[in-house]
């Protein structure tokens, strides 16, 4: 099917959903919320927030204490759990490549599983669409870079064509320049293929570059909900704006830096900057977003 004529991806239900652990640990509290078919949605939220456990109840590698889940309005308990998996890509936290496996049989293992013909073809499809050359498809992981590794992964959860992608902290161990390369791209494969996608990150300028919708989780439930551009114009709450105020300082220092080294070249031992003066919100919101000078904004 050509992607301009995709479907976009299904809509995902929550419903009153509640994770509650031996001991009384609760990791999620009656989380209710709709992602739109065809949207980028991140979780956002400190360690321990419940976004991962949230994630995981989608696809069933978790099955709630109460509550529903539903795709396009079809309950994920009215299908065989594994079978429920093959139709929705997963990328995992730390890549979970099998390692006695080449890369072409990890990208076709969805593909085996399936009992899909034409695998040979399919991968080296899938490697070309997430930027990697074909002649790495008989390659060992350990053979990999992160970055590598990490593509494999995508291309993985690619691989069954499914409409829904959920990731689960998927840069998070990756150099900030693969990383930024390898966000920009799955955007960029998000829009292609008019998949659904919901990503977890602790990280809030990932979250703000990369998604249409910020979800931010705290103690198992969602305490904001908004745009990127109304958490970044102040709005979604003190947790919300605890996350946005840590790419705000870093862009506020980075940038008092760079005027530092214009004043006092580092050779001719200037002064240092003050690097505890707290961020101008008005002044670093559009900037973190790149709305300033031609940025790409919510498409990188």
């Amino acid at each position: 099917m050509p992607e301009s004529s995709r479907a976009p991806g299904p809509l995902v239900t929550l419903t009153s959903v509640t994770k509650t652990y031996p001991g009384g640990t609760v990791a999620v509290d009656g989380v209710s919320l709709d992602v739109a078919g065809g949207s980028f949605v991140a979780l956002v939220g400190a360690s321990g927030s419940g976004k991962s456990t949230l994630l995981k109840t989608i696809n069933r590698l978790i099955d709630p204490s109460a509550g529903s889940i539903a795709i396009d309005g079809a309950d994920v308990t009215a299908d065989d759990p594994f079978r429920l998996r093959r139709r929705i890509g997963y990328v995992f936290q730390n890549v979970g490549l099998f390692p006695h496996l080449t890369v072409a049989e990890n990208v076709a293992i969805g593909l085996r599983l399936a009992g899909e013909a034409g695998q040979a073809a399919r991968v080296a499809e899938l490697l070309a669409l997430v930027d990697l050359p074909g002649e790495l498809a008989t390659r060992m992981p350990d053979a990999l870079s992160g970055g590598q590794r990490q593509r494999v992964g995508v291309a993985r959860a690619l691989a069954t064509e499914p409409r829904l992608l959920l990731m689960d902290e998927p840069f998070g161990a990756l150099d900030p320049v693969t990383r930024d390369q390898l966000g920009r791209r799955v955007r960029e494969l998000h829009d292609r293929l008019r998949l659904t996608t919901i990503m977890v990150t602790h990280d809030m300028a990932e979250a703000l570059i990369l998604a249409d919708r910020v979800l931010v989780m705290e103690r198992g439930r969602i305490v904001a909900d908004a745009a990127p551009a109304a958490l970044l114009a102040g709005e979604g709450g003190v947790a919300a704006q605890a996350l946005v105020a840590v790419p705000r300082d870093q862009m506020r220092r980075l940038q008092a830096l760079a005027a530092d080294a214009s004043r006092h070249p580092r050779e001719s031992g200037g002064p240092s900057p003050d690097r505890s003066a707290q961020p101008d919100p008005q002044e670093m919101g559009p900037r973190l977003r790149g709305d300033d000078d031609g940025g790409e904004g919510n498409a990188s």
